[in-house]
């Protein structure tokens, strides 16, 4: 397909809107093919890098030519869900990666809730509304107190090795570390109890959110018992005390 100039020269369409845009983007390419044909470049090194400029004048074309043709579009991230989407876990969960989904899980907590129109499980009416909501900030406290516990688990010491005397101090700042996150997640611990509470209020006995279903059986565990992180967080934070001690206890003379 060619348009006519001023001149009555012919001429290449624009891209823009053409159906074989693609292909006229591979021109440069078999340009330079011509070119070294024409010009009988035979040493296989100049040919190799005569063609491998063509390739990047056409994987160039190529990229401008998509990323006009499909712009990303950007939003903001403002409501509970938003952010609770952001949540993700980790092949590997470096202590990095356990921050940012603390950041996210606590921006969800300080958000506003979106529309029941897009939220997590279908909403009818008011009282289904109501149980969603707090069925929500259960399971986001509870999900703030895992990443609490990895995070704590990174700097937890579990023996006070002898060989470890001459790095003391810094075992027992690690330990402190440790014990500001465990006592944190007992923190949350206490709010999750109270959203639970108010998930099963004897209003909600029937209604049954079947989308967020994962979300209802951890309001049921917690109430069975099943549940308890505040068992294994003392149980950690007394961990913490008897290695603290055994630290403190060491001097010169233990390595």
């Amino acid at each position: 397909m060619t348009v006519q100039t001023q001149h009555g020269a012919p001429q290449r369409p624009p891209l823009d809107g053409h159906p074989f845009r693609a292909f006229f983007a591979l021109e440069p390419l078999r340009k330079t093919i011509r070119q070294a044909d024409n010009e009988n470049v035979y040493h296989s090194m100049e040919r190799r890098a005569v063609l491998f400029r063509g390739l990047i004048a056409a994987c160039s074309a190529l990229i401008l030519l998509f990323t006009n043709a499909a712009p990303l579009d950007a939003y903001i991230v403002r409501y509970k869900e938003q952010f609770y989407r952001l949540y993700h876990l980790h092949h590997i969960q470096y202590p990095d990666d356990t921050m940012e989904n603390i950041y996210w899980l606590e921006a969800a907590l300080a958000a506003d809730f979106c529309n029941p129109l897009y939220a997590e499980a279908l909403i009818e009416n008011k009282v289904q509304w109501e149980k969603y909501r707090y069925l929500f900030m259960t399971h986001i406290n509870l999900k703030l107190i895992e990443q609490y516990i990895l995070l704590g688990n990174k700097w937890n010491k579990r023996n006070a090795y002898f060989y470890n005397a001459p790095w003391k101090e810094q075992n027992l700042d690690s330990l402190k570390t440790a014990e500001t996150c465990y006592r944190t997640a007992l923190y949350y611990w206490n709010s999750a109890k109270e959203w639970a509470e108010k998930a099963l209020d004897k209003r909600f006995r029937f209604i049954n959110l079947q989308r967020v279903q994962f979300w209802e059986d951890e309001v049921v565990r917690m109430e069975s018992g099943s549940l308890d992180y505040e068992k294994t967080l003392n149980r950690e934070l007394a961990l913490i005390e008897k290695v603290r001690g055994e630290f403190e206890a060491m001097n010169e003379d233990t390595y």
